[in-house]
């Protein structure tokens, strides 16, 4: 069986490392998904949600794992996947409180703000916070 060697790299640590099947992951054209062989390929990411598929998963639940990415770039040989990013967190470390109060306090932000830096800032909280909610929505928790 053909596996990609996979890096996330964030400019604080290694996210995560490990073999898979395939990636997708939001890229600036467009969604691309990555197997193994693919041909060589540098782009531009964008904010969004990254879906990777181990080789391994211990429990049905592990069949994909799901990451919020910044903005950043991937390339691949077919053999191997580093994608460099801005910050990369999964659904485990997302707060739905915190992120619904950082939500309201943007969306409070935007309407009041009084100049474009202020309403820029806002916005891109906004846009981050709605991210984790997709996220939290994309892979319920497993039930302890």
């Amino acid at each position: 069986m053909a596996v990609l060697h996979l890096k996330i790299i964030t400019p604080q640590k290694i996210a995560l490392e490990e073999d898979v099947l395939s990636v997708t992951a939001p890229s600036a054209q467009g969604e691309i998904t990555v197997l193994p062989q693919h041909s060589n390929l540098f782009t531009l990411l964008k904010e969004g949600i990254v879906k990777i598929k181990p080789v391994y998963a211990k429990v049905p639940e592990d069949k994909e794992k799901y990451l919020a990415i910044g903005g950043g770039y991937l390339e691949t040989d077919g053999e191997e996947i580093n994608i460099l990013v801005s910050r990369a967190y999964g659904q485990d470390e997302i707060d739905a409180e915190k992120t619904q109060k950082a939500i309201d306090e943007a969306q409070k932000t935007i309407s009041l703000a009084k100049d474009e830096s202020q309403r820029k800032q806002a916005i891109s909280l906004l846009r981050r916070s709605v991210l984790n909610l997709k996220l939290m929505k994309r892979k319920k928790r497993p039930s302890s």
